[in-house]
């Protein structure tokens, strides 16, 4: 049991394991993490409904997304922003590897008459032979991944752009990380169930890294088995943000507050960035 437990508090090497299909493949925990982001009053697994409509219409404006024009959203869960954005009249293309989000997704468009092409799979492994006047990352996603995993990521983002193409995305900042605390916490059942629909006992541990990097490590024990989830989120500071996109062929165009097109402040939790091609 000592042996077992130090284990479970242990620090793990920066980005040893990358387990997100067991966050959002997973049949219960798929199902909790649709619900979340099917509830347009909290910012979970999506924003908030009034979050997302301001952002599809500065998307749409900003961007003059219209019949003619292709989009991809990546990682596009339920398909909130790519239904929207579809009614522009514009192509676009959903990419996600959560089975139920994209059955939902599909069963909504199939519902409204929405003209989408939603694509199951893990994006990170994404080619088509579609070329897309802009690209979409949103709530994050791209802080969820290793470097390794996000340079791969910006080569399919440049493989798949038009000439004069852009990238929209947001990300962490500093202060964000600045304001996460190490730390532990055990509960039966912890967070109300989410983690399975038998008894289990969880244990969240909270780590930090000098990478700018917060690691929040779940660790489910049933009866009959032990999972561990890691769930890694990098953050950034909109000049590292820079160099790094630079060193993929890219080049930051405008520095925003959020995907919604607002103003940059410093000190916020959160930024955004339109990215273009060299």
């Amino acid at each position: 049991m000592y042996n077992e437990l130090k284990t479970i508090f242990e620090k793990p090497e920066l980005f040893s394991a990358y387990t997100a299909a067991d966050l959002w493949a997973d049949d219960h925990t798929s199902a909790k993490m649709l619900g979340f982001h099917l509830n347009g009053d909290m910012d979970v697994s999506s924003r908030r409904r009034e979050s997302i409509e301001k952002a599809v219409e500065w998307l749409s404006e900003t961007f003059a997304l219209r019949a003619g024009k292709a989009v991809a959203d990546f990682g596009c869960g339920p398909g909130l922003y790519a239904s929207r954005l579809a009614q522009t009249g514009a192509a676009v293309t959903g990419i996600d590897f959560s089975p139920r989000s994209i059955a939902y997704a599909k069963e909504q468009a199939a519902r409204e008459g929405t003209a989408v092409e939603y694509v199951l799979g893990n994006y990170l492994e994404f080619a088509s032979d579609k070329r897309f006047d802009l690209i979409v990352m949103i709530m994050c996603d791209f802080c969820a991944l290793s470097f390794e995993q996000r340079r791969k990521l910006l080569g399919i983002f440049h493989r798949h752009l038009k000439p004069g193409g852009r990238v929209v995305l947001d990300a962490y900042s500093l202060k964000a990380f600045a304001d996460r605390e190490e730390g532990s916490v055990c509960a039966p059942d912890l967070l109300d169930g989410f983690w399975s629909a038998q008894p289990y006992f969880g244990f969240a541990n909270t780590f930090k890294y000098e990478e700018n990097v917060v690691l929040d490590k779940y660790t489910i024990v049933e009866a009959d088995r032990t999972r561990i989830v890691y769930n890694w989120l990098q953050y950034f500071s909109p000049e590292a943000l820079e160099t790094e996109v630079g060193e993929s062929g890219f080049a930051v165009e405008a520095r925003l507050g959020a995907v919604t097109g607002s103003a940059y402040k410093e000190g916020a939790s959160e930024f955004a960035v339109v990215l273009k091609t060299f």
